[in-house]
This record gives structure tokens, C-alpha cells and sequence, in this order.
């Protein structure tokens, strides 16, 4: 009876290996520049997303995780719509929504920089229906405009401005040598 027990327990334990708890994906505007990360982190509620981006417009933005993990610009509707795995309508706040893709807006402050946490509830990093992972992967997608939370099928939100390839494979579709990142810089400056 052990013998299975440890069985069972090397078997799971090495089907989670291939599985991700933490992924950082490069984010694109649509001249093809690096602009900043979105860090992913597996959490107990979903997928924490810590976020340092720059070059936006002060103000509010919508954000959603796409179906497809394709960034092609300059308008980066390659990534499909919103990910959606029960058919819900769009908005946070819509009664029969929300997509699993859908986010709360983030803001740019004054310089145009985002820094800011926030959470896919429900999703996940690991295989299943609900991974942000499955098949191919999924995009994170950043619109010029503040998402209502309730217009179908996007919240108003605008164009789709910045993209990032969530994907399993490890180079997120990157190029062989990344370029760096600007967000590192401000940091620096700060201090």
C-alpha cells in the first residue's frame, strides 16, 4: 500500500513539473517596442498579475487576457477576442458577465507609467479548462481607453495599444536576445 502511495505521489509530482506557477511576459506597443512586463503568478484565487509598463497616456486603461497568443501590429487583432471559457458576456460589472479574460483598468500616471497588481480571478497557470496556457497560450492586451465594465463586446475600451504573448514554451515568442527592459531604468532613476 505505501508502494502505491509514493507511486501516486512521484506521478503527481512530476505532472506538475511541466506546469508553471510563474511566467513574465514581455509587453509590445505597436511600433514593435518593449515597453515593460506583466509578471504572472499562480495564487489560490487565480492568476496574480504584477504589471510595470510605460509609454502610455495618463489616465485609465482596459486590460484583458486574449484568446490567442499572437501580437501582430500595429493593431494586434491577432490576439482574438477575450478569453472566454463559459460564454459569458463582457464587463466586471455586467450581470451576466464576465469573460475570465476580463481585468480591472489599470492607470497611467502623469509620465505615462504603470505599476499595478491585479488578479484573473478563476484562471489559472496549470492544465486545465480554465488555463491561461491551454493549447498555444493567450495574449495580455492593453486598450487606449478606460473599459466601462458593461459594452459588448469590449467595454468601449478603444484600440488595442500594447500585447504580450502569454505562452507555455519559455521565450514567449521573444526574439533570441531580449531587448531590455525600460522599466528597469525608471527604477533607477528613482533612487
Amino acid at each position: 500500500m505505501r508502494f502505491i502511495f509514493l507511486l501516486i505521489l512521484l506521478i503527481l509530482t512530476a505532472c506538475q513539473e511541466d506546469s508553471p506557477t510563474s511566467k513574465t511576459v514581455e509587453m509590445y506597443n505597436a511600433s514593435g517596442d518593449m515597453v515593460g512586463t506583466a509578471t504572472l503568478n499562480e495564487q489560490e484565487e487565480g492568476v496574480g498579475i504584477e504589471l510595470k509598463l510605460e509609454g502610455l497616456e495618463p489616465g485609465f486603461h482596459g486590460i484583458h487576457v486574449h484568446e490567442f497568443p499572437i501580437c501582430e501590429g500595429p493593431d494586434f487583432i491577432s490576439a482574438g477576442n477575450h478569453f472566454d471559457t463559459e460564454g459569458n458576456e463582457h464587463g466586471l460589472m455586467h450581470p451576466e458577465g464576465a469573460h475570465l479574460g476580463d481585468l480591472p483598468n489599470i492607470e497611467a500616471d502623469g509620465e505615462g507609467l504603470v505599476e499595478a497588481e491585479l488578479m484573473l480571478a478563476g484562471a489559472t497557470l496549470l492544465d486545465g479548462k480554465d488555463s491561461i496556457l491551454k493549447e498555444e497560450g493567450t495574449s495580455l492586451v492593453v486598450h487606449e481607453s478606460q473599459d466601462d465594465g458593461v459594452s459588448q463586446p469590449s467595454g468601449d475600451s478603444g484600440a488595442r495599444i500594447l500585447c504580450g504573448e502569454i505562452k507555455r514554451d519559455e521565450d514567449n515568442g521573444a526574439t533570441e536576445e531580449s531587448p531590455t527592459d525600460p522599466t528597469d531604468f525608471n527604477e533607477e532613476q528613482d533612487e
